[in-house]
């Protein structure tokens, strides 16, 4: 009993936020009369693909040294997943997966609850930071609309497969016990934050309200997906009850560039490989390009999104209980299965 508390506690501020947000996602539904949905992906709804990237990570794990021992998957298996560390996996599971469903249901509760859009203010204020001018023809003068459009697309659209896999990954791979549980919490304090900017600063974003900006960009997986969220959102508020779908588009503050803030922050924090390191930093440096790139976002939702992903990852750090000098995964945290299984061969 005594471990499974010790693998929940660095779960705690995860799990206040997660049974509030469903609180208050219930709250605002019933309010305006909304059906709660599973947000769907583009591999299936939530409570699939996160597990699925889970198992795929705990089979990178676990299958290459099944095969360097020659011996069973499922005896590598029960050496380096015990109960513990099962139990904080799924933990981590429960709280992500609530926190993501509620802010995708308070998010698509937004056209009703905020029906007025500040556009207009941020529009005036995106010209003025970038003195005078609009940033979507200072940005496609300098880059083109040719290739780059379709790297920044894929930039964009690798965010979407990017947060469940680095979930997975901090829940299975991280190297500390408290590892997975600071990332989690991060992101479940960036979906309760973004939702509460969504409702402070109700906005639809530049494209959706001067699309003649974005008219020279080529057809591309991002201009698809703005022309299906535009229509999804027409639907719904048509007929919010029967749409089969949610509402979801929201501009202030940018998710996409805090969530990736927040990872680089965390991987920088942990001084993990170099590569990757420098990977995530070039990837929130290209997301924040292709937010304002497309028009998703306004200049002042990137700047909002980098503190509301700084906030998250220092509040995190500090409510889940990860120190610098704590013993990694195949340390004392865990069992040191490499470590065992070295000494029974001598």
């Amino acid at each position: 009993m005594k471990s499974l508390s010790r693998a929940l506690r660095p779960y705690t501020l995860a799990g206040v936020l997660a049974v509030s947000s469903v609180l208050v996602s219930i709250a605002v539904a019933t309010r305006f009369g909304l059906p709660l949905r599973d947000p769907d992906g583009f591999v299936g709804p939530a409570y699939i693909r996160l597990p699925a990237a889970v198992l795929a990570m705990i089979a990178i794990d676990v299958v290459p040294r099944a095969i360097y021992r020659r011996t069973r998957v499922l005896d590598v298996i029960r050496e380096r997943y015990d109960r513990e560390r099962i139990v904080a996996v799924a933990a981590g599971l429960a709280v992500f997966y609530l926190s993501y469903v509620s802010y995708r249901n308070l998010k698509g509760a937004l056209p009703f609850a905020r029906p007025g859009v500040v556009d207009h203010h941020l529009l005036e204020l995106d010209r003025l930071m970038a003195f005078g001018l609009d940033p979507a023809v200072v940005l496609h003068a300098l880059f083109g609309t040719g290739v780059v459009a379709y790297v920044l697309s894929g930039v964009y659209l690798f965010y979407l497969g990017f947060v469940p896999l680095s979930l997975a990954a901090a829940l299975v791979w991280g190297r500390s016990a408290r590892t997975g549980s600071w990332y989690v919490t991060a992101l479940c304090l960036n979906w309760l934050l973004g939702a509460a900017s969504y409702y402070l600063v109700p906005s639809l974003g530049p494209v959706f309200v001067r699309p003649d900006l974005y008219a020279d960009l080529p057809p591309s997986g991002v201009a698809a997906m703005q022309e299906n969220l535009a229509s999804a959102r027409l639907a719904v508020l048509a007929d919010p009850v029967g749409a089969d779908t949610i509402a979801s588009v929201a501009g202030f503050a940018s998710l996409h560039v805090s969530v990736v803030f927040t990872a680089a922050i965390v991987a920088h924090r942990l001084r993990l490989h170099r590569l990757l390191r420098w990977s995530l930093w070039m990837f929130l440096g290209a997301t924040m390009l292709a937010t304002a790139y497309f028009g998703w976002h306004y200049l002042i939702d990137v700047v909002a999104g980098l503190a509301l992903g700084a906030v998250a990852a220092a509040v995190a750090e500090r409510t889940s209980g990860r120190a610098d000098g704590e013993p990694s995964l195949r340390g004392s945290a865990w069992k040191e299965p490499e470590a065992a299984h070295a000494a029974s061969r001598r």
